[in-house]
């Protein structure tokens, strides 16, 4: 996928660290003297003769800058981590915290530089944000998609073990290129009849890590190692994994209240639920102020990502009907990820009262939503009790059924 995705393949550097505060790191990170240094100004610093009226304008777009504005290059940010960079293929600003840095090329033959990233200083002498010679730069909060990565990886080991442990089974049976539906159930599935009546409640989770065969795996693995590792390197891994596991379960709930007769599987729902996220991100950040260079960069990005978002979630709704894949769990993880996005995102709103406002929309949708589809699924939902034998159920419509995953073998 084209758009957003371009921002993921920027390369990510902490910014170098020195305790001398006058040397190369000062030099490759703020060779203009931007960040608060109130030492001597020499060449180096002042950027070739610069007149002080232009200091004093770029010390004014400072000030408007927040962030970590002041801080010195080998100061940690406020939750003792690093600053990122996130510098896009180019030359340009690179970014430190919240702060744009511009400079001129350092020589890189001087033997301080040796072993310092060239991304630490790239970028053009400018007195202007909107100079249409430097790059576009957009900040994340960390360097990789950790959770993304973890999820993508432990789907693909528990999906080649299901495979080898439970046999391949004929297209005709399951032509994603997988087990054996009985496999997938005793493997963790969903499986209403077992969640509801026997209370294996572990199940509304467990689809997650499952998946119905090779095709269904990179399907969803494509997508959370780019878009979803991406929005986790937005969010944090902490909003990310939480926005992740409540879709999960949603998916779940939603799926065995409106098909509690069939098997289904899959990280879909809860790659739903990132996508819900994302618009309610978009939705409590429209309308964010656009006076620095940064906050416009961001606009566009969350613009573009709307766009791309649209068209993830209609080609996933496209995929709702392939075989042990159902509509409701895609449903069920999108409207779980926008109430749950509402609430971790209302903070990002500059309004203390429609912070307020929407933190409450978001923890009430949220809370009324799981209740009234628990309730639902408990009191009206009767599933079939014929799945309790899976394989028994799928040996009535293929004669050349095998059963090879059962607790007895």
């Amino acid at each position: 996928m084209g758009g957003p995705l371009d921002w993921a393949r920027a390369k990510f550097r902490p910014q170098p660290q020195s305790p001398d505060h006058g040397g190369l790191s000062d030099r490759l990170s703020d060779p203009l003297g931007f960040m608060g240094y109130d030492g001597p100004q020499d060449a180096s610093r002042a950027g070739n003769g610069r007149s002080e009226k232009k200091s004093r304008r770029g010390r004014s777009r400072r000030s408007r800058g927040g962030g970590t504005w002041g801080k010195r290059p080998d100061e940690s940010s406020d939750d003792g981590s690093s600053p990122q960079v996130a510098a896009a293929p180019g030359s340009g600003p690179t970014v430190q915290g919240q702060a744009i840095v511009q400079g001129k090329y350092p020589d890189w033959s001087d033997p301080e530089c040796e072993g310092h990233t060239r991304e630490a200083s790239k970028g053009h002498d400018a007195d202007y944000d909107d100079d249409p010679a430097e790059e576009d730069v957009y900040i994340v909060r960390q360097k990789y998609g950790y959770c993304s990565i973890f999820f993508s990886a432990v789907q693909t080991i528990v999906l080649v073990v299901m495979m080898w442990q439970c046999r391949v089974a004929p297209l005709q049976i399951n032509p994603m290129v997988g087990p054996y539906p009985d496999a997938l159930n005793y493997w963790g599935a969903k499986n209403a009849v077992l969640i509801i009546e026997d209370g294996e409640r572990w199940r509304l989770v467990t689809p997650i890590f499952l998946h119905a065969g090779v095709i269904h795996l990179l399907c969803n693995a494509s997508v959370q190692l780019e878009t979803g590792a991406f929005f986790e390197r937005e969010w944090g891994s902490g909003v990310w994994l939480t926005v992740y596991l409540l879709s999960a379960i949603g998916s779940s709930i939603l799926s065995s209240c409106f098909m509690p007769n069939s098997i289904s599987v899959g990280s879909s729902g809860a790659v739903m639920g990132l996508f819900g996220a994302k618009l309610s991100e978009v939705f409590c950040r429209a309308c964010e102020s656009q006076r620095t260079r940064q906050e416009r960069i961001g606009h566009e990005v969350r613009m573009e990502q709307l766009n791309g978002v649209l068209c993830s979630v209609t080609l996933v709704g496209l995929f709702s009907f392939i075989p042990y894949v159902d509509w409701a769990a895609h449903l069920g993880g999108l409207v779980a990820g926008m109430t749950v996005g509402l609430v971790t995102f209302s903070f990002s709103i500059k309004s203390k009262m429609y912070v307020g406002i929407w933190f409450i929309i978001g923890v009430g949708s949220t809370v009324t939503a799981f209740i009234l589809a628990l309730k639902y699924m408990y009191n009206e939902v009767e599933p079939a009790d014929e799945l309790r034998d899976v394989c028994g159920y799928y040996k009535q419509y293929f004669e050349d059924y095998e059963c090879n995953c059962q607790l007895g073998n």
